[in-house]
Formats: C-alpha cells, sequence, structure tokens
C-alpha cells in the first residue's frame, strides 16, 4: 500500500506544519507548468497531492494510521490491527453475535455489520461509501501579499497604476472608487500556484506624502502664492491639480488665507462622486524691493485688523 509518509518525505509523527511545507516544497518543484516536457513529474505531482491530500484531513490521516483506508480513502478490509485482525481475521470466519456467540459463518450469525459500523464511524458511509470517502477540493495555492505607493494626485483621480508580481509580470490597475490609504485590491489567481488553483494576490494601497498636495477627507487641498498685485487687482492664475492645471480667477482685493474651491477635483467616493480641490491663496511679498518700498511710503491701512482679538 502506498505510503503517504513516505511519497511527501516525512515521519509518521510530523506535525500540519511540516506536512504543509514539505508539500507546497514538493508542489512547487513538480508542477505542470513549470515540467510540461515531463510526464513523470506530472505522475508524482498527482501522488504528491493525494498523500497531502489524506494526511492534512486529521479524520483521514488517524483512519489510515489504523490501517481502515489507503492512501485513497478506500476501505482496507484489514480495520482495527491490519491482517488477521479485527472483525474477521484472515478469512472473516470469526467474529461476534449479540448475544454472545461466535459466529459470521452461517445463517444464525445473527448480527448486522451495518449496525456496528454505523456505531464506530457515524453512518453507515463511514468506509468510503456516500457521507464517508469523498474527497474534499484541492487545496488552493497561498496568497501573496504586496504594497502599492500611490501619490495623492494619481489616488484623487483614480489614475492606472501598473505593479510588477512576484513571478515578473506586470499588471496595471485601475485604482477603486473610494480609494484611501490601506484600501486593499484582490487579485483573482494571481498568487501561489497549488492543486486547486492559484490563490489571489493582495494589494495594499499606500498613499505617498506630496511635496504641495494634501488629503483633507475627500478634498484635495493646495496652497497656492500669489503676488501682491495680483491680490490687489485680481488675476487669472494656473492652479495644478489632480489631473493637470486649471485657470483660477483670483478676485481684486484678495487677503491671504483665502480659499477658493475647484469642484470635483477631489478624492472619488465609492458612490462615485468627487470631493473639491480646496486653494488657500498665500500672499507673498519680494524681500527688500525698494520701489515697492517707495510706493508705498506714507501709506497705512486705516483698519483694525486686530480688533476682533480684543487688542
Amino acid at each position: 500500500m502506498a505510503d503517504p509518509y513516505s511519497i511527501l518525505g516525512v515521519a509518521r509523527g510530523a506535525g500540519e506544519k511540516d506536512i504543509k511545507s514539505a508539500y507546497r516544497k514538493l508542489a512547487k518543484e513538480l508542477h505542470p507548468d513549470r515540467n510540461k516536457d515531463n510526464p513523470k513529474a506530472a505522475e508524482r505531482f498527482s501522488e504528491v497531492t493525494r498523500a497531502y491530500d489524506l494526511l492534512s484531513d486529521k479524520d483521514k490521516r488517524a483512519r489510515f494510521d489504523r490501517g481502515e483506508i489507503d492512501i485513497d480513502g478506500n476501505p482496507t478490509g484489514y480495520g482495527f490491527g491490519g491482517p488477521g485482525g479485527g472483525f474477521g481475521g484472515a478469512g472473516g470466519q470469526r467474529g461476534f453475535r449479540a448475544d454472545g456467540f461466535e459466529g459470521f459463518g452461517g445463517s444464525d450469525a445473527g448480527i448486522d455489520l451495518g449496525d456496528i459500523f454505523e456505531g464506530l464511524f457515524g453512518g453507515r458511509g463511514g468506509f468510503g461509501g456516500a457521507g464517508g470517502g469523498r474527497a474534499r477540493p484541492a487545496p488552493k495555492g497561498a496568497n501573496v501579499s504586496y504594497q502599492l505607493g500611490v501619490s495623492l494626485p494619481d489616488a484623487a483621480a483614480r489614475a492606472t497604476q501598473r505593479i510588477t508580481l512576484a513571478d515578473g509580470k506586470t499588471i496595471d490597475l485601475k485604482l477603486p472608487a473610494g480609494v484611501e490609504d490601506g484600501t486593499q485590491m484582490r487579485l483573482a489567481g494571481k498568487g501561489e500556484p497549488g492543486p486547486g488553483g492559484a490563490g489571489d494576490a493582495i494589494v495594499t494601497i499606500r498613499t505617498q506624502p506630496h511635496p504641495f498636495f494634501r488629503r483633507d477627507g475627500d478634498n484635495l487641498r493646495l496652497d497656492l502664492p500669489i503676488s501682491l498685485d495680483e491680490a490687489l487687482n485680481g488675476a487669472k492664475v494656473k492652479v495644478p491639480t489632480a489631473e493637470g492645471a486649471v485657470m483660477l480667477t483670483v478676485a481684486p482685493g484678495s487677503s491671504s488665507g483665502k480659499t477658493l474651491r475647484i469642484p470635483g477635483k477631489g478624492f472619488s467616493r465609492k458612490d462615485g462622486s468627487r470631493g473639491d480641490q480646496l486653494v488657500t491663496l498665500e500672499i507673498q511679498l519680494p524681500e527688500g524691493d525698494a520701489d515697492l518700498a517707495r510706493r508705498l511710503e506714507g501709506w497705512t491701512d486705516p483698519r483694525n485688523l486686530r480688533g476682533r482679538l480684543g487688542i
């Protein structure tokens, strides 16, 4: 009888971790995708999978160790103690009757084997019939985790991202609506190979700090420097957004700290709508500009700008 322990190269007392480790190593080595021109490898792969299927199932493994089933889960006919033991000995001539007499050989055997098996194994299918010998699905390969760094503008615009997988292949990903730092994307069948199919790739999005953009909920914020004359006289100025520059109107007399809104240029929401881009004006005066100082000489602002502060 084929021995699953020998097939996987593990001891009979091996733990689940050692069995799984041995299987994964052999499965990678013998997988048909890596051995297309080696039919023996495919046969060996199938044998390794059968062995793992049995040893990874605690109930099947225990029954195999007792000699009740073979590597395929089929009953051996030996049962408790192997050939010659348990129910029937070598020729099945000895057994038990309900009234204490030995029998099995004649019409007065007086016992229903099905009742015994039902009591021992929880049903008449305990030796491989319906409900007892059904093989569980072959296990899939392991999932593989990836981290994908995404800039704030790309996250806001849901720009397509390219990721390179462990096998060297590249995939272009469309970021999901509502994407944020920590969002996970599942790529079905892009994990490690396995007898039941490949596992999945789990991609975690990590938004990266930006030199001038910052996130504020669903909005994208930007501090925009403007000159004194643009603030005094008003102007149309170019402003960067997640999807390229746009023209923004600065009203005459605008002050530093004034925030302008560009609708629909923020981050996407799960319902498909988008937040806004919030642009805060920052008036920047030139340093050491003698001409500007001369023009303002003698001029003072009559307003009490700090009156609301109680001073």
